[in-house]
C-alpha cells in the first residue's frame, strides 16, 4: 500500500538525496577525517534532542566500533538551564541538529568552544546560527522536510555520521560499505512491507527490542511508533531487557523486533527466542538483503521501517503528517 502522505513522499527521496550527499560531502569529509586524525580526540560528545539525540546513539555505537573512542551522549540543560562549563579540553563535540536553532543546543555548542573541544555540526540548515559556533560544518543536504516526522533528515544523519567514520579511520571495507548504502536504501524502498497495521491490530503498548547498532535504530522506530501511530512504546537493547523489564512479557505484550545481521546477532537472536518462550507477541523487522553490509544495515531496515509507518498510521486514522501537538521545529532551553 502506498499512501499519499508527506512522510512517505520524503521518506521514499532519502536514496537519492544521500547519494548526492556522499558526493557533495567527500572534501569536507575528507579534511575533516585528516584533522580528527591529527587532533586525536579523547572522546566524543553528542549533543542533540529527540531524533538527533538517537542518531547519538547510533554514533556511539558505530565511534567505538570502529575509532576505539569512548563516545557520550550530553545533558544540553548543563549549560542552558545549570550555567555549568565542562572540562571538554581535547575532546570531540558533535552537535546534530536539523534547524541548528534551539537555545540549548546552542548554548551547549558555545560552552563546548569555550571549553575547548574541537567542535562538529551536523546540520540541515546551512544559514543556522550554529555555523557560527562550530569549527566545522557538515551538511546533511537532505532538503527542506515537511512532514513533522522527521524520515529523510534522520537517515541523512547517519550517513554522515558514517561518512565521517570512514574518513576518520581510514577504514577501506566501511569505505565501499558506504558506496553501496544507496543501492541498499533503494532496495529497501521497493522491499516488502515488514510492519502491517494488522500486525498491530488493537496495540496501544509496545516494546522496541535490537543491540548494538540495531539497538541505536529501535530508539527512532520507538519515538515514530509514538509521533504518528500513537502507540506508546519504548526501545530496550534486548540484553538490558531481560534484566528486569522481561516480566512485562507475562502480560502477553507486543515487541517488535529489530534484527540487524552483524556481530551482535547471535546474542540478539537468543534473547528474541527467551521473550518468545514468555509468550511474547513479535512482529520482525529484519535486514531487506542478506548481502548488506552490517554498518549499512539499520539504515536500510529503518528506510523500510519508515514507509510501512506511514502506512500503519492511516489504517489507525492518525494523519502521520500532523501528528497532535507536535511542530516540526521545538526549541528548548
Amino acid at each position: 500500500m502506498t499512501t499519499n502522505t508527506i512522510m512517505e513522499q520524503e521518506a521514499r527521496t532519502a536514496p537519492q538525496k544521500i547519494a548526492q550527499q556522499l558526493a557533495d560531502n567527500e572534501q569536507i569529509t575528507t579534511q575533516l577525517g585528516e584533522k580528527l586524525r591529527e587532533f586525536k580526540p579523547k572522546f566524543v560528545m553528542i549533543v542533540g534532542r529527540g531524533s538527533s539525540d538517537h542518531a547519538g546513539v547510533f554514533a556511539k555505537y558505530l565511534f567505538e566500533i570502529e575509532a576505539g573512542i569512548p563516545t557520550f551522549a550530553a545533558a544540553p540543560s548543563v549549560a542552558s538551564i545549570y550555567g555549568k562549563t565542562l572540562q571538554l579540553e581535547g575532546g570531540l563535540v558533535i552537535v546534530i541538529s536539523q534547524s541548528g536553532r534551539s537555545p540549548d543546543i546552542l548554548a551547549q555548542a558555545r560552552m563546548a568552544k569555550n571549553a575547548g573541544a574541537f567542535c562538529v555540526a551536523l546540520v540541515n540548515d546551512e544559514t543556522a546560527p550554529i555555523k557560527d559556533i562550530v569549527d566545522v560544518v557538515v551538511p546533511l543536504r537532505a532538503g527542506e522536510e515537511k512532514a513533522v516526522a522527521a524520515t529523510k533528515s534522520y537517515l541523512a544523519t547517519l550517513s554522515a555520521i558514517l561518512q565521517v567514520a570512514a574518513k576518520w579511520t581510514q577504514n577501506p571495507e566501511l569505505a565501499t560499505a558506504i558506496d553501496t548504502l544507496p543501492q541498499a536504501l533503494q532496495t529497501a524502498v521497493d522491499a516488502e512491507p515488514q510492519l502491517t497495521a494488522e500486525s498491530l491490530n488493537d496495540v496501544k503498548n509496545l516494546v522496541v527490542l535490537g543491540r548494538g547498532l540495531g539497538y541505536a535504530v529501535s530508539k527512532e522506530i520507538a519515538l515514530k511508533m509514538k509521533e504518528v501511530c500513537s502507540i506508546h512504546a519504548e526501545a530496550f537493547s534486548s540484553a538490558e531487557f531481560l534484566h528486569g523489564p522481561v516480566t512485562l512479557v507475562e502480560k502477553k505484550l507486543s515487541i517488535v523486533d529489530v534484527c540487524v545481521n552483524d556481530e551482535s546477532y547471535a546474542s540478539h537472536v537468543e534473547q528474541i527466542e527467551n521473550v518468545t518462550q514468555r509468550g511474547a507477541d513479535l512482529v520482525h523487522l529484519n535486514q531487506t538483503s542478506d548481502s548488506i553490509h552490517p554498518r549499512v544495515a539499520p539504515l536500510a531496515l529503518l528506510q523500510r521501517f519508515y514507509i510501512d509507518v506511514a502506512a500503519v498510521a492511516i489504517a489507525r486514522g492518525i494523519n502521520p503528517d500532523q501528528p497532535a501537538g507536535l511542530k516540526k521545529v521545538t526549541q528548548t532551553l
